[in-house]
């Protein structure tokens, strides 16, 4: 049982640690725990880790603040330092350069994506305003919000019922 003074592991512990304006939960481990930031996935927390030279499967809440800062700057350097084929703005559409957009970027990046393609009346833009499938999926009977469609028994009984 530890004593008064001591802490547990359980204290020492940060819980949320901060990224990228993005918090990450501290019990994950580091690899998961980027996973947390909108446009890194595992393969390319994987790749970060390995650049900043932690180990990807320590808890991310008993990281040093060194290393912290390690990772930070590995997270925003990763667009310079990567392969291209894993970033997931190749051949940018305005600019023509290949960038890795992360965080509240990619959100933006993304509607302004769906504007343009609205914008210029294209197929997957009509799609995308009238709330269709986009990617040549079956509309027949899935994808489907809102009302019940389809034959509803309460109503057809109740019309059987009064036809007698």
């Amino acid at each position: 049982m530890p004593k008064k003074n001591e802490k547990t592991e359980e204290e020492n512990i940060k819980h949320i640690v901060r990224i990228v304006n993005t918090d990450l939960k501290g019990k994950k481990s580091v690899c998961y725990a980027l996973t947390g930031i909108k446009g890194i996935s595992r393969r390319v927390a994987r790749v970060i880790t390995r650049k900043a030279g932690i180990d990807p499967n320590a808890t991310m809440g008993h990281l040093s603040d060194e290393e912290i800062d390690k990772l930070k700057k590995a997270v925003d350097e990763f667009e310079k330092t990567a392969p291209i084929w894993i970033i997931n703005r190749q051949k940018d559409n305005v600019t023509g350069s290949n960038r890795h957009v992360i965080g509240s970027k990619l959100m933006l990046q993304l509607r302004e994506d769906l504007n343009r393609l609205k914008k210029i009346r294209s197929y997957r833009g009509i799609r995308h305003e009238r709330g269709l499938k986009v990617r040549g999926q079956k509309t027949r009977s899935t994808g489907r919000r809102g009302a019940v469609v389809g034959v509803v028994r309460k109503r057809i009984l109740a019309e059987k019922a009064e036809k007698k």
